[in-house]
């Protein structure tokens, strides 16, 4: 498969007009897991396009990081899109969570295709409205909900992200990206495997 069949598969709405554009301007790259991608500060010179794999969004302060979302094939950041054109600092860092391959679209193509393509338009517009409704849900996660069900929620929600029970998976991590700290989530795990929700062993954790 060449490069214009895996971005028309990838995203089966975009014209071959803006196809070819991407075909010539993008940057295909292959990112091993736990490579950053974006920092906090860092003026962004190209977006990311999925192709395949997973990428985590999350904002820190002193040493907490707080998860924000999962950036998954077929999407995009619309985070780095909003510093990327308006030549602002990012606010946010990005990592991969696992092995991706992703497209990385020149900023300065941005304007310019927006104007000429209302498909890839509607890709951000769609980037916009589904970012909104998990930073929705993430803020009434943390002003409404117990935090063991908001680590038995993340579990769930990385399984079914990552397609992978049990988890290779840290205490550390789990706490890291939920913005607290390791003692108490070790304490939740325990209780979540009292009542039969998960099982952990020495490197994972199984998700039931």
């Amino acid at each position: 498969m060449n490069r214009s069949q895996e971005i028309k598969k990838q995203f089966p709405y975009f014209q071959d007009a803006l196809v070819a554009e991407l075909v010539t301007h993008g940057i295909e790259k292959h990112f091993e897991k736990e490579t950053e991608l974006v920092r906090e500060g860092q003026y962004i010179k190209v977006i990311p396009l999925v192709i395949s794999g997973l990428i985590k969004v999350f904002t820190r302060f002193e040493d907490k990081e707080l998860l924000l979302y999962y950036i998954k094939p077929n999407e995009s950041c619309i985070m780095s899109f909003s510093a990327g054109i308006n030549e602002a600092p990012s606010k946010i860092f990005a990592i991969t969570e696992e092995d991706s391959h992703v497209l990385l679209i020149p900023v300065e193509k941005l304007s310019k295709w927006m104007k000429d393509f209302p498909d890839f338009n509607s890709l951000f517009y769609m980037q916009y409205n589904m970012r909104y409704a998990d930073l929705l849900s993430t803020i009434n996660s943390l002003l409404f909900e117990k935090l063991d069900k908001r680590v038995y929620d993340y579990l769930k929600e990385k399984v079914t992200i990552s397609q992978k029970n049990p988890l290779k998976i840290s205490h550390r991590q789990i706490a890291n990206e939920l913005g607290t700290a390791r003692e108490v989530i070790s304490r939740i795990m325990k209780k979540l495997e009292t009542e039969g929700k998960v099982k952990q062993f020495a490197t994972t954790i199984e998700i039931f």
